[in-house]
């Protein structure tokens, strides 16, 4: 499997990779790496420069703004990851079995899809949390019922373009059960097709989040948060620009690189994928 190889082979690719761990590292590694609470609140330390004992400054609050943003990766790419593993869950369950099963299933099903993408998702997420109230947990959920049926309908025609191969068909003559086709037959190909497309939309997803609580209806101070951040910061756009700038500049390196990230995936796997549908 040459995949690492083809997936490393531009130095675009190599620096996107690069940062894209960098982040996952900063995320996951949050505690360790910030140097101060990032809600640690010390007004007579308020709106300062940067410093030996603040790399950033600090903001209206006192607050180290290295360490919030440290943090801010952490709720961002981890409110990314718990959407990304839900969508994939119930676009899978839904697309494989209106795919497969067909008939009125997939008619009922795919209906079911059409009431949910009629409407820009994320107007729609607003309406949701508008219901369900702000916090990163509704934030998620919303999120989830908003994209759900655009990969379930991607799934759903990667399964209808596998389900009549020959191998499959001879799988269903030999006796084999629905359920053992899908994990067999249908799961591997369909999953390299997956993996580009959550990487492709992570860089979206971190902007629905951020989007959201920028506009209050996310995340909820004191957390940090990127768009939380941008938020806070709007204020003191002429006296104090770094405290926008900073958390901005976060959430653009991140974007970027999981997209630049997808499009190398997407290159690595392609004769994997063309492999597996010839």
């Amino acid at each position: 499997m040459n995949f690492v190889p083809r997936l490393l082979q531009r130095p675009l690719s190599r620096f996107a990779v690069l940062l894209a761990c960098i982040i996952l590292v900063a995320a996951f590694f949050a505690p360790k790496i910030a140097p101060c609470d990032p809600n640690n609140v010390q007004l007579e330390l308020k709106l300062q420069g940067p410093s030996s004992d603040h790399w950033l400054g600090t903001d209206h609050l006192g607050r180290d703004t290295f360490s919030r943003l440290i943090y801010g990766a952490r709720v961002s790419v981890g409110s990314v990851a718990a959407i990304i593993v839900c969508i994939l869950v119930m676009g899978f369950c839904v697309g494989c079995l209106a795919g497969y099963a067909g008939g009125r299933v997939d008619a009922f099903l795919m209906r079911m899809c059409d009431v949910f993408l009629t409407f820009p998702t994320f107007i729609l997420a607003m309406f949701l949390i508008g219901i369900l109230g702000t916090g990163l947990t509704n934030v998620i959920i919303a999120i989830v019922l908003t994209h759900w049926a655009w990969y379930a309908r991607m799934i759903r025609g990667f399964v209808l373009s596998f389900k009549n191969r020959d191998y499959i068909l001879a799988a269903r003559v030999g006796g084999a059960s629905r359920m053992k086709i899908v994990i067999q037959h249908i799961i591997p190909p369909v999953f390299a097709q997956l993996v580009i497309l959550a990487t492709l939309d992570i860089g979206h997803m971190i902007l629905h989040v951020s989007g959201l609580s920028f506009l209050g209806l996310g995340v909820t101070p004191p957390t940090p948060e990127w768009g939380v951040m941008i938020s806070d910061a709007r204020q003191f756009l002429w006296t104090d620009p770094g405290l926008i700038v900073y958390p901005g500049c976060m959430i653009f390196i991140t974007v970027m690189s999981f997209n630049i990230l997808g499009d190398a995936l997407r290159d690595a796997l392609d004769p994997v994928i063309k492999e597996q549908n010839s």
